[in-house]
């Protein structure tokens, strides 16, 4: 072969791998594309399982999930603020699953008491994950029989005068004996479904003040409730009432092993959304693909 014939098979070759490419290509959009609708079809399909079950996710699924929330929680400067990224990631699963169940009317608004810290810190977090902005990062009291400077009791059961665990549902506001408040319906059984019947609701205080921390005296405690700054409690409930998520947080074994919602395997809303933004498909390919997917 002379060196024409010999550049002439070269060019050949290459225009080969170009349209192998394309194809390759092609297939890939397809795919992605299939997969998301089928996720689609399927968001509904939620049930709980044992922990163990979490095994099922694909792990490219995890991968997504686990990129999702550490892109957030860098963002948002959380570890600054002085979240976990546990109690991070509980409530942003917790905050899927109810959107999944259409149990939450404000989406992208999670409320995190993180009780994992002491009553002198600002533990309530009120986060816009559609934003990616903490709104208010401020103090909380726990229930009087939770413990003193730090929650370590919690309880389902009336008159125990103690916080409970696990995630809830904002509700309506009233005026009442601590003055403007907000009601609360737990959601999940045996761990928080008692927070109506046992007037578990956001309300403001003077116990729970930046005051208390400056004189090195110890926060008031309520009966249970997330008591809140008198100064504060009104812009923060403006923000989260009427269908919102809001999550306890303590790395308690017997809630984690036995919440329904932190080990149930459901689609996750948000990896639908990326996979389908992830999709960027060329305009020279959108005459290749069937209608249906352009």
């Amino acid at each position: 072969m002379n060196l024409f014939g010999l550049k002439k098979f070269i060019i050949q070759l290459n225009q080969h791998i170009a349209r192998m490419k394309k194809l390759i290509l092609i297939g890939c959009v397809c795919i992605c594309l299939l997969t998301s609708m089928v996720a689609t079809k399927n968001v509904q399909s939620i049930k709980a399982y044992p922990l163990n079950a979490a095994l099922l996710l694909s792990g490219a699924e995890n991968i997504e999930i686990d990129y999702w929330i550490d892109s957030l929680y860098t963002d948002m400067y959380l570890s600054v603020a002085g979240l976990n990224r546990e109690a991070f990631y509980n409530a942003c699963k917790g905050y899927e699953y109810l959107l999944a169940q259409h149990n939450i009317q404000k989406s992208g608004i999670v409320t995190i008491c993180d009780f994992s810290q002491p009553s002198n810190k600002k533990r309530l977090y009120v986060l816009d994950l559609n934003r990616q902005k903490i709104l208010f990062n401020t103090y909380v009291a726990h229930g009087h029989n939770s413990g003193d400077e730090f929650a370590t009791n919690f309880s389902n059961d009336n008159n125990s005068n103690e916080s409970c665990l696990g995630f809830m549902v904002t509700a309506e506001t009233y005026i009442g004996e601590h003055g403007y408040s907000m009601k609360l319906d737990g959601v999940e059984n045996g761990f928080n479904d008692n927070v109506r019947s046992r007037s578990i609701v956001m309300h403001g205080s003077d116990y729970v003040c930046k005051q208390r921390v400056l004189n090195g005296v110890m926060m008031g405690r309520s009966f249970g409730c997330p008591a809140l700054p008198s100064a504060e409690v009104g812009k923060v409930i403006n923000i989260i009432k009427d269908g919102s998520c809001f999550y306890n947080y303590y790395p308690d074994e017997t809630y984690n092993r036995n919440s329904k919602i932190l080990n149930a395997v459901f689609v996750w809303p948000v990896i639908q959304s990326l996979q389908f933004a992830s999709v960027k498909i060329p305009d020279s390919l959108r005459n290749l693909l069937p209608d249906q997917l352009n």
